[in-house]
């Protein structure tokens, strides 16, 4: 049994007779006080404005008001680590609580008006994961800046691309790294419409059905730095979506990033021996001294793979009778860490990236092997002779099987093998000169060819990596302005509170 008084701290009121059971206390109250690292300054912050708005609507008296601000105050500028907080009183929300009890008995009641502790927790978390999301912003704009940057060294290194591992078509390193360029461009254009869906205040909601004290919902929002308002009342409150399409919007984004690590990490090997990561983004194995083992990617694809996970658990949190939130208590933490851990993923490829070396020559020689011309060459057979592209597919394969059967490197077919493949295909011989065969087997004149809109050729390249430069520089202004608006909003919202604070005291 709680003594006397000691039911108010914990929130029990006249209704339970019982304090929390030690096995309660050891599990669901230990496991929501953890996240008071990332929740504790969005709560501060909540509190500050939630009484300001109170005051502001006449709720709170201001002989009581100016003593509590003052309290809240002084817990805002408390570190964290000084701030005593008990396990037994439950999450971060009841420790404040009883602090405020001891330091301003009389007036600290007035700040649970019209709000339940749900509202106060929503809004840090909201707080916490816009600030992380920002941060995302950020670390993917350095990845795209690494990836146009290396593009731009290599826009004339041919290589072959791959499909399942095997010799697709001639490229550039530059058009390859563009491909992950452009999944970015993308990701800033799905964070910019999740953190307006973030940044939307949920306050003053009340209980369930709003309330009838005259909160102002949308000044509320405005002191906190929230956009604008979740208009319903009971949306603001029970939404499962959230959560879901947060975590779905930074996997996709890391999904992105771990398909480049795992190409790279494939490129490491000594079997394939394009590229080799700087030491400092590998370690080397405890048993076997000459291993260079590529840590960096193979954590980045943990990281990604633990995250598909997790948004499976944000949608089975949601999952529940529309009018519980108790299971938000499993994202207040692991979401905003998650995403945390994300963009601490994206800066290690944009290191990553920054320092591997790559094999040119090899990356050259093996562009010229493996028969990844025969496209082209078939491309050739249909316009040089009139033959459908299926017919001139049938030719060019029978050409690599006999290519294959006698050692013949792909630039050393001849036209006499093209002839001798079209005439058991078709029955007489194409008569292609030997300029035509050769300039459809040179990797540099096919990939020259590839002048189109978003091809490999040193012109489409070039002007993809201005457009993904010209779209991150976007993206990063948006992200600075928006990080300035948000510090401006606090440092505005907690000097405000010291103005009436000490007003109030005279």
């Amino acid at each position: 049994m709680s003594k006397k008084g000691e039911s108010d701290y914990l929130g029990l009121g006249s209704r339970l007779r019982e304090t929390a059971a030690p096995e309660l206390v050891e599990s669901a109250y230990r496991f929501e006080l953890k996240d008071a690292p990332i929740l504790y300054r969005g709560l501060s912050l909540a509190d500050i404005a939630h009484l300001l708005m109170l005051l502001e609507v006449g709720v709170v008296p201001r002989e009581a008001g100016g003593p509590l601000l003052a309290a809240l105050l002084e817990l805002h500028d408390t570190p964290l680590d000084e701030i005593p907080l008990d396990v037994a009183l439950g999450d971060v929300y009841n420790s404040r609580e009883r602090l405020l009890k001891q330091r301003v008995p009389d007036v600290a009641g007035w700040l649970h008006a019209g709000r339940p502790r749900r509202e106060a927790s929503t809004i840090a978390y909201l707080i916490a994961l816009r600030n992380r999301l920002l941060d995302l912003v950020a670390a993917l704009a350095a990845y795209s800046r690494a990836l146009t940057g290396r593009a731009g060294e290599h826009v004339d290194t041919i290589m072959p691309d791959y499909t399942y591992l095997q010799h697709a078509h001639p490229t550039t390193l530059a058009h390859y790294l563009l491909a992950f360029a452009y999944p970015v461009l993308r990701d800033f254009d799905r964070l910019l419409g999740l953190f307006r869906r973030v940044n939307t205040g949920p306050g003053g909601a009340g209980s369930i059905n709003g309330s009838r004290l005259p909160l102002n919902r949308r000044r509320l929002a405005e002191l906190l730095g929230f956009d604008g308002v979740t208009v319903n009342t009971r949306d603001a409150m029970w939404q499962a979506d959230g959560p879901i399409e947060v975590s779905g919007t930074v996997v996709a984004a890391l999904i992105n990033v771990d398909r480049l690590a795992e190409d790279l990490q494939i490129w490491t090997t000594r079997e394939f021996n394009l590229i080799e990561l700087a030491d400092r983004h590998t370690r080397t194995s405890v048993i076997m001294p000459q291993k260079k083992n590529p840590y960096s990617l193979a954590y980045v694809r943990g990281v990604t793979a633990n995250l598909i996970g997790k948004t499976a658990s944000m949608a089975a949190y949601g999952q529940t009778p529309s009018g519980q939130v108790d299971n938000r208590i499993f994202a207040y933490g692991e979401l905003p860490l998650a995403v945390e851990r994300a963009t601490q993923a994206v800066r290690l490829m944009a290191g990553v990236l920054q320092g591997l070396s790559v094999n040119t020559e090899l990356m050259a020689r093996r562009a010229a092997e493996g028969y990844a011309q025969s496209t082209d060459l078939a491309d050739v057979i249909m316009q040089e002779t009139g033959l459908d592209f299926r017919t001139a597919h049938e030719i060019v394969g029978l050409v690599v099987r006999n290519a294959l059967d006698r050692s013949v490197p792909a630039t050393a077919i001849t036209p006499a093998m093209v002839d001798e493949a079209a005439r058991a295909m078709v029955g007489h011989a194409l008569g292609l000169s030997a300029g035509v065969v050769a300039g459809a087997l040179d990797p540099h004149a096919l990939v020259n060819a590839r002048v189109g809109l978003g091809g490999a050729a040193p012109g489409p390249v070039r002007e993809m990596i201005r457009e993904c430069r010209r779209r991150t520089d976007e993206a990063v202004r948006w992200q600075e302005g928006m990080t300035m608006k948000l510090q401006q909003v606090e440092e505005e919202l907690v000097t405000r509170a010291r103005t009436l604070a000490y007003a109030e005291r005279g």
